[in-house]
């Protein structure tokens, strides 16, 4: 029988565990939470790292930490049996220029929370519900080895 592990970050302002930037390594069963800095660093190299961490995590949600859009998208994947890994941006980033930056690829600006599954950018919490009530997440969350069964 498999016992949980104890969490090694207790605080009553948060529960999600933090990781440095830019060597920490993520394991894919369990859930992690990022904080992002840009201390003299320009936006691209930002932008570069949570593209380099989307593409390593089966499920990426960026946002910030005090975003109820971001709780509810972590709280419907983790019903759904998917454990995100969860990238915190702090107040020093502008959200429309890393949410422009982010959806370059897509043809509308896109703000937070933005949510990547299999390394592709799915959207925000509106489209990410949009594929929910489709029954297109749960395929697309196996397709991308974020769920077992």
């Amino acid at each position: 029988m498999q016992q949980a592990n104890p969490t090694p970050y207790t605080s009553s302002s948060s529960t999600w565990p933090f990781l440095g930037r830019p060597s920490s390594s993520l394991s894919s069963p369990s859930s992690t939470s990022l904080s992002t800095t840009t201390s003299g660093g320009s936006s691209s190299d930002g932008i570069e790292w949570i593209r380099g961490l989307a593409a390593d995590n089966p499920v990426l949600v960026v946002g910030r930490s005090d975003c109820c859009m971001c709780h509810v998208v972590r709280s419907l994947l983790l019903g759904l049996g998917a454990n995100p890994a969860v990238c915190e941006v702090g107040d020093e980033i502008d959200d429309e220029t890393l949410g422009r930056e982010l959806a370059a690829d897509v043809e509308k600006k896109m703000l937070f929370p933005a949510v990547f599954i299999g390394g592709k950018l799915v959207g925000g919490l509106d489209r990410l519900m949009a594929v929910h009530i489709a029954g297109e997440l749960v395929p697309t969350l196996k397709k991308a080895g974020a769920l077992w069964l």
